[in-house]
């Protein structure tokens, strides 16, 4: 089942690259644990952007994701995400929230521990 309430017809048919066009790197490098919002571009056009980009629109859509999250909601790969998601960025879709600085560990742990409790939870 996905959000929509019904059975993706695509079934385990559709190898995960194929969603990528055969793309394996992303365009740019996004952390694990960055959030994504959908633009007000993203609200408007997502729908003609292919499947699984407006599902991805419409998660992001009022609600901050991270990559994580992202990848679970879609049942893919966290490459097959994190190569959407940079796509979505560059498009003007999506917009990107970095993680902290990384010398601030305690903070990073703190937000990957969120992450984790949030995965666990789905």
């Amino acid at each position: 089942m996905n959000p929509y309430g019904e059975e993706d017809p695509r079934g385990n048919l559709v190898r995960p690259y194929a969603m990528t066009r055969g793309r394996t790197e992303p365009t740019r490098e996004i952390a694990i644990e960055a959030v994504m919002l959908t633009m007000q571009r993203g609200v408007e056009e997502s729908r003609y952007a292919g499947r699984d980009r407006h599902l991805i629109a419409t998660l992001c859509n009022g609600r901050a994701q991270s990559l994580a999250e992202i990848a679970v909601h879609m049942r893919v790969p966290l490459g097959i995400a994190r190569v959407l998601v940079a796509d979505m960025i560059t498009e003007g879709i999506l917009t990107l929230y970095e993680p902290l600085d990384a010398s601030d560990t305690e903070e990073r742990i703190n937000i990957l521990e969120r992450v984790l409790v949030g995965l666990r939870s789905l």
